[in-house]
């Protein structure tokens, strides 16, 4: 691969999350310096002409720093040239993935990223357990869950297999094991770079309302000083991210005429990334599901989006069961996308965004269901350390649906407020009144 085919697939995974595929980016604001991008005139050999376009605009050079800003002009030229370009962003947003982290991340052979060498098998009874003991399989992980009542075993595949055979093998030998890929789940399409911030103290204030969010760290800010927010890494030790901050700011943030939608709840941050964008595995996600669940909140928010995936489906459905309520979005890779999960799991409260003039957002993805809508464009939210940014994207309004439901209490009466919007936007839009102009906050 060419150099210049890596700086365009670069690009456009930046551009991409510029439309924020479940929101936004991981990253903090001038945590990379931007990358010169030489646009030839002729036909690019990894996009089409409509890319070419949207990377030939001044604002593409800007779209290559990874920060959590929106560079208005590019976001809204992806989002308006349609599916085609939506979807070929998203494909070669993961494929830059999977490319610049072969070491530990592989294709499961439709384009989607796994963790390399491992597939993961939940309850695993002890005769399936050793006819893939027998086959070569060998244990690299074995993670019981009481919390969640689960037991968690991840297996190394056979010696030069790819997890796409080892699965296929597995399921062959042991058709009774509940088994699937370890998938990586995504906040973005931009590359996740770990913030030298600290991270948010917990203050120990606050009481009754309990909120958990599952993301990146959340780093220190004015907004959330004095608040109650307990962190927890379930890859590594929390790392402090763009991306986990702006959505923190919008549950529980107060500064001046900043507020998030429910500032005195206490929230409870699982960290599935610990600074590194090829982490989100699904058996992180599910460690985390249960160290919330044991949290007891009435209300857990996911801005991240991936393939359908048994070990998530079954965390999801036993926090349910307990009557949490899951918020996740529908991700931004446009209505023509495969559906996201877990948003698209039943039961999950799946919410899309909107702009300032209650308009469904073209990027916008098209879930199995949706619920409701937020604020989702237009809006400010924290950066690590201090000051703000303007947002875009589903990420940022599922946790303004999140917080306004634990205000409520239940979807009904989440229902019962909603208004009318404009466009796909469920049962109407919620927390409309959540949105922070960016100038009220002198929004970067």
């Amino acid at each position: 691969m060419s150099r210049l085919v890596r700086q365009l697939l670069i690009a456009a995974m930046s551009a991409a999350a510029l439309s924020g595929d479940a929101g936004a980016q991981l990253l903090g604001v001038g945590a990379v310096p931007p990358v010169a991008l030489p646009l030839p005139t002729g036909n690019l050999p990894v996009a089409g002409p409509v890319l070419q376009n949207i990377l030939g605009q001044p604002g593409a050079q800007q779209a290559i720093s990874p920060t959590l800003d929106s560079v208005s002009g590019v976001t809204e030229t992806i989002a308006q040239s349609g599916a085609p370009t939506l979807l070929e962003l998203r494909r070669l947003r993961l494929q830059e993935l999977i490319r610049t982290n072969r070491s530990t991340v592989e294709n499961d052979g439709n384009g989607v990223p796994v963790r390399r060498g491992v597939v993961a098998a939940l309850n695993p009874d002890p005769a399936g357990l050793q006819a893939a003991l027998r086959a070569g399989f060998r244990i690299a992980a074995d993670q019981p869950d009481p919390a969640l009542g689960l037991r968690i075993v991840s297996l190394a595949v056979p010696s030069r297999m790819s997890a796409k055979d080892g699965l296929k093998l597995l399921r062959r030998i042991a058709p009774q094991l509940q088994a699937d890929f370890d998938h990586l789940f995504e906040p973005a399409g931009g590359p996740l770079v770990p913030i030298s911030a600290a991270l948010a103290a917990d203050a120990g204030a606050g009481g009754g309302k309990v909120i958990g969010m599952i993301d990146g760290g959340v780093a220190s800010h004015p907004s959330l000083a004095g608040k109650s927010i307990e962190q927890n890494g379930f890859a590594g030790s929390p790392q402090a991210t763009g991306h986990g901050t702006a959505v923190a700011s919008l549950l529980v943030g107060s500064q001046g005429p900043f507020r998030g939608a429910a500032t005195g709840a206490r929230l409870f941050v699982a960290d599935v990334y610990g600074g590194n964008r090829a982490a989100g595995a699904a058996t992180s996600i599910a460690r985390a599901l249960g160290w919330l669940a044991s949290k007891r909140p009435q209300v857990i928010n996911i801005s991240l989006v991936g393939p359908p995936n048994r070990l998530v489906q079954r965390a999801v459905q036993i926090v349910q069961s307990r009557g949490i309520e899951v918020v996740a979005a529908v991700g931004n890779d446009g209505p023509a996308a495969p559906p996201q999960y877990p948003a698209a799991y039943p039961g999950v409260i799946a919410v899309t965004a909107v702009d300032a003039g209650g308009r469904a957002l073209p990027e916008a993805g098209k879930a199995a269901h949706l619920d409701f809508a937020a604020p989702g464009a237009d809006m400010a939210a924290a950066i690590p350390g201090q000051g703000y940014t303007r947002v875009r994207g589903t990420s940022f309004a599922a946790p303004l649906a999140a917080a306004r439901l634990l205000l409520v209490g239940s979807p009904g009466a989440l229902a019962a407020e909603a208004r009318p919007g404009k466009g796909r936007v469920g049962r109407g839009i919620v927390c409309g009144a959540c949105r922070i102009d960016p100038r009220t906050v002198g929004a970067r």
